[in-house]
């Protein structure tokens, strides 16, 4: 850089500068600002023929002041005039003033842009650099599609300095970032490769920075880097301190362009070619070795230089995963720093540990570590940490070692951060399920997170326990005997009142000859919950006394007591009391068998992908330690043999659980078969209508599967899922500029939404209205959600209109 002359020093602007530190006020500092500003002002428009100096002073006091915090509109032509001048320090001020204020949209950029060219072409080193600077911190697609076809012939020039070769390298990075479809791939990146043997370490970097970035989306242009990376790895590897004494740092020699070239390595897999292949063997080694030396200096520098480069080199391990004798060391080297007194180490090989821990070749050896990663985790004080080592026991954890990793984590998640709780139930939820060799520990497991961490288990963990249960007779008894003996508590979180609801009203009679459990008992036992729990769970409590009615007929009049008082009759809530008059009169009036058909037990759920792990992957986000598990998969068989089968949410047999996208806008749309023709359709007829009208049949299992005859017609709904009318995408860009309208809409099913706003508060109010009575159990609590036996009926018999609310207070 050229050196500034002892004219430029630029006084008035040192002496503004000082009048605004001296200000005393606010007020005083605005005053002093608004007369320069005006002085300025008047200088830009009175005096035509400024000299350069005068220019780039005032520029510098426009730009000073624009750093305050206050506008400044004006002066960017006095700006571009300044990069016209043959003066470094004006045409420095002058880029400085456009990379600042001047926005993509001005309509001062074909002028810039002209200046820019001028530069670039003038093959002044000093000029070059300070363009492409100026092209690199404005960044905007107009420079891209100026100057994208221009900067790649600059770098590859041979007669371009080292300096230029830097910025226009990295000039081309941050043009193709912001623009890649203005950057062409052509003949300069055959070339751009070569820069990586370049004797000027400082080309090399900045060449490897954008040759990593280009190589992230257009492999094949740039698969020869591998060998030439290769070879300039082990040039530094085996080199000593004092051969790059310009850039060692701190005894390690260029730990930056080494960091640089192993990232690069990372977008290939291993070298094909043995000898390349063994050469970056030996440089991986060589890092791994080094390791192990003593330091060479104490100061936190060194060892922040050395390690970025170790685990720089672990991560290509672990990428190729192909060499067992270098996993099993980076796995020995990481075990290492899991009790180092630095904290980010620890947090590093925590996180390093858990990617190894999916390689069959250092899995068992991730395994050997396990008491230092519990121990962790009960003695780590930061929570980021903790949360490391929880991920990193949920990777390692296989059958031999599943019930002590699922205890431990239960252990800990009695005093665990409220942030990660969520998370820690769910991996305990996937490997209690995934590993369990007796699902009677499986139930017990569960039962017990929601002892220790009811709040934070979702309906997708009580879900699964549901379907588990439902889905194998062996264990259905004991989850009855458990669920009743949990719920004898004086206090039961409610997420154990609804699966010991659920439970007991399907398997109950399972327990019943125990004189400790029988029917009375258990009819009492889940009512004196119910006056605690919120109206969701009640409702699933009315439907579970509705199944008793079935299974227990000397109960019967003890529930239509409770059915037929005032709290549930006259309930304020209409959904209690529209379950409580149906379930009243379904009682009263339907003979034995056809409550045993109404009233049987739930088909067992066919087996769909995991609710609770895409749950956890969603929370986790891409690239986590829960993606991994397609690896592993031959260590994660089920019990009963084969490929391990994924948790599924109960909800999701014939429609979505709460949690899942109502609208369709991320998933595929589901699709249920009808089920075959059922003979008790002609005997609901008979008991709810006076006329036989023709109706649905029955879905064996589903309780409130009932269809109604249409009052003008007697059509039978078609059981297949009906077309979308309106594309949701596209009703819900109407909410863009309006307040209210329909959400989605198909033959069945009219959702609409009305929002309403006052300053930071918000209200919406979601409206469903259907469009078909015909409804069909789908999830663990159907009864619950969608439950209307009346709809069978004349409307003489209901009275109640079927358009829940949702209020959202935002």
């Amino acid at each position: 850089m050229p050196a500034v002359s002892k004219g430029d020093g630029m006084r008035g602007l040192a002496v503004f500068i000082s009048d605004i530190r001296n200000c005393k006020s606010k007020e005083a500092e605005i005053k002093r600002i608004n007369k320069e500003l005006a002085n300025i002002r008047s200088k830009f428009k009175g005096d035509k023929a400024l000299d350069g100096y005068s220019k780039k002073k005032y520029v510098c006091k426009l730009l000073f002041i624009f750093l305050l915090g206050h506008d400044i509109d004006f002066g960017h032509m006095e700006a571009v005039n300044l990069l016209s001048s043959n003066r470094y320090t004006e045409k420095q001020i002058g880029y400085l003033f456009i990379s600042v204020l001047v926005n993509s949209n001005s309509e001062l950029i074909r002028l810039i842009n002209n200046a820019i060219k001028n530069d670039l072409a003038s093959r002044n080193p000093t000029f070059m650099g300070l363009a492409l600077h100026c092209i690199a911190n404005v960044g905007s697609r107009e420079m891209a599609e100026a100057f994208a076809g221009e900067i790649p012939k600059i770098l590859v020039a041979g007669d371009t300095m080292d300096s230029v070769k830097q910025s226009a390298a990295l000039c081309l990075l941050r043009l193709y970032r912001t623009s890649p479809d203005f950057v062409p791939m052509g003949d300069w990146t055959s070339r751009v490769v070569h820069l990586l043997n370049d004797q000027h370490l400082g080309v090399v970097t900045a060449a490897t920075s954008l040759i990593t970035t280009l190589a992230q989306k257009n492999p094949e242009e740039f698969k020869t880097s591998v060998s030439l990376a290769v070879s300039r790895l082990s040039r530094i590897v085996t080199s000593a301190s004092t051969d790059l004494q310009d850039y060692t740092y701190y005894f390690v020699p260029a730990p930056w362009l080494s960091v640089k070239l192993l990232r690069l390595l990372q977008c290939y897999p291993p070298p094909e070619d043995a000898a390349v292949r063994g050469r970056l063997t030996e440089c991986l080694e060589t890092i791994l070795n080094k390791a192990q030396e003593p330091p060479k200096s104490k100061k936190v520098q060194h060892s922040n230089a050395k390690n970025a480069v170790l685990f720089e080199a672990i991560s290509l391990i672990i990428h190729h995963d192909s060499e067992p004798n270098l996993l099993v060391r980076a796995c020995n080297q990481l075990g290492q720093f899991l009790q180092h007194r630095e904290t980010n180490l620890r947090y590093l090989a925590l996180e390093s540990m858990c990617t190894l821990a999916s390689s069959e070749f250092s899995h068992e050896a991730v395994k050997t570590h396990i008491e230092t990663v519990i121990n962790a985790l009960k003695t780590e004080r930061d929570v980021s940490v903790r949360q490391r080592a929880v991920d990193l026991l949920y990777a390692m954890c296989d059958r031999s070692n599943a019930q002590q990793i699922v205890a431990e984590m239960l252990n800990y998640l009695e005093t665990a951060d409220y942030s990660i709780r969520e998370e820690i139930v769910l991996k305990v939820a996937i490997l209690a399920e995934k590993y369990a060799v007796d699902y009677t520990w499986y139930v017990d497991t569960i039962l017990n997170l929601i002892r220790i961490a009811g709040d934070y288990v979702s309906e997708e963990v009580w879900y699964r326990v549901i379907q588990i249960v439902i889905n194998r007779d062996d264990v259905q008894g004991y989850a009855a005997k458990t669920v009743f003996e949990a719920l004898q508590a004086p206090a039961c979180h409610e997420n154990l009142v609804k699966v010991g609801g659920y439970i007991l009203g399907e398997f109950g009679n399972l327990i019943a000859g125990d004189p400790r459990s029988s029917p009375l008992i258990q009819f009492n036992l889940l009512h004196s919950k119910f006056h605690l729990c919120s109206v969701p769970t009640r409702a699933l409590l009315l439907s579970t006394y509705i199944k008793f009615v079935n299974l227990f007929p000397e109960i019967k009049t003890t529930i239509q007591d409770v059915l037929r008082s005032d709290s549930q009759l006259k309930n304020a809530d209409v959904e209690l009391q529209q379950r409580a008059v149906e379930y009243l009169r379904l009682s009263t009036i339907a003979s034995t068998d056809i409550l045993a058909t109404v009233l049987e037990e739930m088909p067992p759920f066919p087996e769909r992908e995991s609710s609770i792990l895409a749950k956890l992957k969603k929370k986790k986000g891409p690239g986590t330690v829960t993606d991994l598990e397609e690896i592993k998969k031959e260590r994660n068989s089920d019990v009963n043999g084969g490929t391990e089968s994924t948790p599924v949410n109960a909800s999701t047999v014939s429609t979505p659980s709460p949690s899942a996208d109502l609208l369709g806008l991320g998933a595929a749309p589901l699709t249920s078969s009808a089920p075959p023709p059922s003979s008790t359709g002609s005997l609901l007829v008979d008991v709810f209508s006076d006329s036989a009208s023709v109706v649905a049949p029955l879905a064996p299992g589903s309780e409130d599967n009932f269809a109604s005859p249409d009052l003008a017609s007697s059509e039978v709904v078609s059981e297949e899922p009906a077309d979308t009318v309106h594309d949701a995408d596209e009703l819900i860009h109407k909410f863009v500029c309006k307040n209210n309208g329909v959400l989605f809409e198909n033959q069945l099913l009219q959702i609409g939404l009305k929002s309403e706003f006052r300053q930071n508060l918000g209200k919406l109010d979601a409206d469903r209205r259907e469009l078909s009575r015909r409804r069909r159990a789908s999830s663990p609590d159907a009864l619950q959600k969608d439950s209307c036996i009346c709809a069978a009926a004349p409307l003489k018999h209901c009275t109640y209109r079927h358009s829940p609310r949702l209020l959202l207070q935002i």
